[in-house]
Order: C-alpha cells, then sequence, then structure tokens
C-alpha cells in the first residue's frame, strides 16, 4: 500500500487524539509511507473543544476525495463518532483505535464537550480495535462503543494505548486491520 490511496480510489485521513500523535506514532509513520494520506488539523490539540474539533474535521473531510477513509486514535474516535452524528459527507469506513472513556479519571480534564459517548449507530462500516489495559478506557467500554456504533470489534490483547508510548512503532497489525476492514466494506 505504499504510496498509493487505499480502497476504490478512496483516500485516507487520520484523526489524531490529544496530542496531534507526535513523530514516533503509528499514525504519523503511516503518513510517512502513504504520501496520500493527509491529517486533520486542529488549532489546539491540548485542549480539545469538541465544537472547534467537529469543525476541523468536517473542513479536513470537504477537502478529501469522497467517500474518505478514517484513521482515528483515542479522543479521534469519539471525535469521529460525534462528527458522524451531525455531518453527512460520505466515509468509505472508519477504523477507530483505542476509544477514551469519558468517565475513566485518566481522561483529559482539558476536553470539553466530549464527556458524553454518542450512542447512534455509525453510517459506514467502522472498526474499534482496544487493548486489555488501556489506562484511558476499559476492553468492556470499547466494546460497548463498537456494538453503539455497529462497529466490528478487535481485541488486540494487552496493549496499553495502542501508541508509540506502549510501543507501537510501525503497528504492521494495525495495517492488518485496515485492510481486513477495507476489503469487507
Amino acid at each position: 500500500m505504499v504510496g498509493r490511496k487505499v480502497a476504490g480510489g478512496d483516500v485516507a485521513l487520520i484523526v489524531p487524539g490529544i496530542g496531534d500523535s507526535g513523530p514516533q506514532h503509528w499514525q504519523t509513520l503511516w503518513m510517512r509511507h502513504h504520501p496520500h494520506w493527509r491529517r486533520v488539523r486542529q488549532r489546539d490539540w491540548e485542549h480539545p473543544l469538541l465544537e472547534e474539533w467537529l469543525q476541523g474535521l468536517d473542513a479536513a473531510m470537504a477537502e478529501q476525495p469522497q467517500p474518505t477513509v478514517l484513521i482515528a486514535h483515542s479522543m479521534g474516535c469519539l471525535l469521529v463518532a460525534h462528527w458522524a452524528q451531525r455531518f453527512s459527507l460520505p466515509v468509505h469506513a472508519a477504523l477507530l483505535v483505542a476509544p477514551p472513556d469519558p468517565a475513566e479519571s485518566a481522561f483529559p480534564i482539558t476536553a470539553q464537550g466530549f464527556q458524553t459517548t454518542p450512542s447512534v449507530r455509525l453510517r459506514f462500516p467502522s472498526l474499534v480495535a482496544a487493548s486489555h489495559d488501556d489506562p484511558y478506557g476499559s476492553i468492556e467500554y470499547a466494546r460497548r462503543c463498537a456494538g453503539q456504533w455497529g462497529s466490528t470489534f478487535v481485541d488486540v490483547g494487552a496493549a496499553g494505548h495502542i501508541n508509540a508510548e506502549s510501543g507501537h512503532g510501525d503497528w504492521p497489525a494495525g495495517l492488518v486491520l485496515l485492510e481486513g476492514l477495507l476489503k469487507s466494506s
């Protein structure tokens, strides 16, 4: 998949969470290998405001060829679910990795408007991947999100928050999940 579009002419859009997925995060590393992929830009990556982040995602979606493949991590998963309730641009599929639980004590207090988890079924194919030892959300929470969103659920074992800090680097297993999702959608 290096340097080419994914599934049927679609282009992927990376949807990071807090901190914009740093230089060693799998989202950033995937983009290095896929120059056609784009990334959502937000004004403030440390203090997410739901309304502002929704506008950022929608603006990025409007610039993408449609339908787009969304690749979200952490707070980006909640953002995609909120966006899907209010906006209607076409999405080919969404990979939603490590959704954080707003009820967890580790959930960032700087996040405004993200205190609820959307419970509406997504209108596009999706896959939720989650870990047994994610400090930001339990495996049970992620499984509930997948059920509410109509997503396929994948338990990736004990993998922390599935980010650079938990040692995932390029996360080749994630690319396998993405490819499987795209083949089935």
